[in-house]
């Protein structure tokens, strides 16, 4: 295959998908990450893709969200280290919200063994199997209708589940954060959950990798000064952030360990 050729076709797929890890180009198109690097700098040139940390995402956002595997493939390794910086945060025998999403997975999974004796609300399906063995841990599922592809629980019986909880904590994940927007998400039934959950919480934390930095979508989920903390692995510098910080955010950006 001719690099104009590959490069027409990664451009094609992250336009459709929204983003791409470079491991994933590689494997698709039989060519080393070094090369895809290359590619998407070429493209990036051109202005229909911009590179982040592990891979790239549409420059100019997308209508339609990426598939579950496909975000949780984006930054897989930096979102592990989003998630241990905010499981930091949490205190023995809480009560904690625990979104929905590929972040909020990964803070699942690091819970694993940590022996923090919390009680868990979710409305995913992922984080209850993830967190269901855990020793002294309770896990409570919202309930709702499942939304396919991301086995999150949306709809009336999710959003009314929270109005019985008073939690100390939700740690929610997002697919955009802007500076004088807010945060934001594609799905108005996601966004609607996500706001329940909030209310229903004491401090609100934010685990977001790069790729979700100064993306504006849809639907609408908080205002900047409504939350008390992102996580992120962005540059401290970052618009998004520094909009977020003159708005009373606490913003932790994590090293790469």
């Amino acid at each position: 295959m001719e690099a104009q050729e590959r490069r027409d076709l990664i451009e094609r797929r992250i336009l459709s998908d929204g983003e791409a890890s470079f491991k994933a180009l590689a494997m698709e198109f039989g060519v080393s990450e070094m090369t895809v690097r290359r590619d998407l700098e070429a493209l990036e040139h051109g202005g229909s893709v911009r590179r982040i940390m592990g891979g790239a995402i549409a420059a100019h956002g997308t209508a339609v969200e990426p598939g579950f595997d496909s975000r949780a493939l984006v930054g897989a390794r930096e979102k592990v280290n989003i998630a241990m910086a905010a499981v930091n945060h949490l205190k023995q025998g809480e009560t904690v919200v625990l979104d929905s999403g590929s972040t909020a997975l990964a803070v699942a999974r690091t819970l694993v063994g940590r022996g923090l004796g919390l009680t868990i609300v979710t409305p995913s399906i992922l984080v209850a199997s993830e967190l269901h063995n855990e020793p002294n841990t309770t896990v409570l599922v919202t309930g709702g209708t499942v939304r396919p592809g991301e086995l999150s629980l949306i709809g009336a019986e999710s959003v009314a589940a929270f109005e019985r909880y008073n939690c100390d904590a939700y740690i929610m994940g997002v697919s955009g954060v802007d500076g004088k927007r807010g945060l934001s998400d594609y799905s108005n039934e996601e966004g609607a959950v996500k706001r329940a959950a909030m209310r229903a919480a004491e401090r609100i934390i934010v685990v977001a990798d790069a790729s979700k930095l100064g993306r504006v979508h849809l639907t609408n989920v908080a205002q900047p000064g409504e939350i008390d903390l992102l996580i992120t692995d962005g540059p401290q510098d970052h618009p998004a952030l520094v909009g977020l910080r003159a708005a009373g955010v606490q913003v932790e950006c994590v090293p790469e360990l």
